[in-house]
């Protein structure tokens, strides 16, 4: 099989690429994941008539008129049929440990189903349900090059939302993306990374234990094939996914020209609510979420009360109003990262830093830290082997 305007293609190339999909429509849409990226940034007009001609007749088929070379503005498409091999991309997809999810499956979230939205599947790789995880869920995005502030913030954002059982949908970038998962994890709850590459990958692979970590307790999902890598199309490509699983977007640090404003444009196109978290004035790595603030494109959000109060403006009620409560014991007056690592801890034997940071998925250097002010207020205290344990606080 050639490119038009080439030699004839070969029958029994032809012949092959129909068998393998035949009227089934996951094996269509594999097919298409190969051949047809859903990238709308900057999209030529050719793969945008293609791409709105696949989702108007379906995927099956689509497929056959392609082989047959009977789809408007296909040459592209068509040139990459004669490699795809669904049987072996289903089986690098398996053998990775996850499983290929498109409309109609439990898995498939409903507001996935969108015109300009719609991927043609979603690899998907945990032990959650994407469908059930995405009904209760909120996207947390900002910068990769982000400040201590931000990160914390996004800390609580995540475990706050995760404690109060929704899941938290990013990037796994590093910076807030990385920073809103492991709020989340560090409460046992639940999370949904979006990758911009293959299923076989990880990006960035700084974060492989990370995303690892997500997949336990949530879902690990990208619209990639397998062996695709990251690329900056891709980033904005999965960013309209991002935004579409999230009852509401929150960009918690973001520069003008930040790529998380991005996801913060495809929520706003979705009319799904966009919250900014401020930041101080001279930074300007948050210059992007004043401008949206100012605007009144974006509303300012704190912290998880008001990000549920945003969210249950689409329609999901929340489960009982969220009170700002200031400290009621000593114990609350730890912070969020503080009382995680206390819960850790035991009195009667010894954790190491280095443990602490693995169970809960924060860098030693902060959990050396916390521990650090804690034993100043009695919460924790060293042992004669180098050990942590759970001190009983202010005396």
């Amino acid at each position: 099989m050639s490119r038009r305007g080439g030699s004839q293609p070969n029958p029994a190339e032809v012949a092959r690429a129909h068998a393998q999909v035949g009227t089934d429509e996951r094996r269509a849409r594999v097919a298409w994941s190969r051949v047809l990226e859903h990238r709308r940034e900057r999209a030529s007009d050719a793969r945008l008539e293609l791409l709105g001609e696949v989702m108007r007749i379906g995927h099956v088929e689509a497929w056959h008129r392609l082989v047959d070379d009977d789809l408007p503005r296909c040459s592209s498409a068509r040139a990459h049929v004669a490699a795809v091999d669904v049987e072996a991309e289903l089986d690098r997809v398996t053998r990775r440990g996850a499983r290929v999810v498109i409309p109609g499956d439990a898995d498939w979230p409903s507001s996935l189903s969108h015109p300009d939205i719609e991927p043609h599947l979603l690899h998907v790789r945990g032990q959650g349900c994407l469908g059930d995880l995405a009904a209760r869920a909120v996207a947390v995005v900002g910068s990769r090059a982000s400040t201590g502030y931000g990160e914390a913030i996004a800390r609580e954002l995540g475990a706050g939302l995760a404690h109060r059982s929704w899941s938290v949908v990013s990037g796994a970038a590093y910076g807030i993306d990385a920073a809103a998962h492991q709020g989340a994890l560090a409460v046992d709850g639940s999370a949904i990374a979006v990758l911009p590459c293959g299923p076989d990958r990880a990006y960035p692979e700084g974060n492989r234990r990370l995303i690892d970590a997500v997949a336990e307790r949530g879902v690990v999902v990208t619209e990639l094939a397998t062996g695709t890598v990251a690329m900056r199309h891709r980033f904005l490509a999965r960013n309209r996914i991002i935004a579409a699983l999230g009852a509401a977007t929150i960009v918690v640090e973001a520069g003008l020209r930040s790529g998380s404003l991005n996801t913060a444009g495809w929520a706003e196109s979705l009319g799904r609510p966009v919250g900014a978290v401020p930041g101080p004035v001279t930074q300007m790595s948050s210059a992007g979420c004043h401008e949206w603030i100012q605007k009144g494109r974006a509303s300012l959000v704190t912290d998880a009360a008001d990000v549920l109060a945003l969210a249950a403006r689409v329609g999901d009620a929340l489960d009982q109003p969220v009170e700002q409560l200031g400290p009621a014991r000593e114990l609350d007056a730890m912070t969020t990262a503080q009382r995680r690592i206390h819960d850790l801890l035991s009195a009667r034997s010894g954790r190491s830093p280095g443990a602490v940071a693995h169970e809960l998925v924060l860098p030693v250097e902060e959990v050396l830290a916390e521990l650090s002010v804690m034993s100043l207020e009695g919460w924790a205290g060293q042992d004669d082997e180098g050990g942590w344990r759970r001190g009983p606080g202010p005396s």
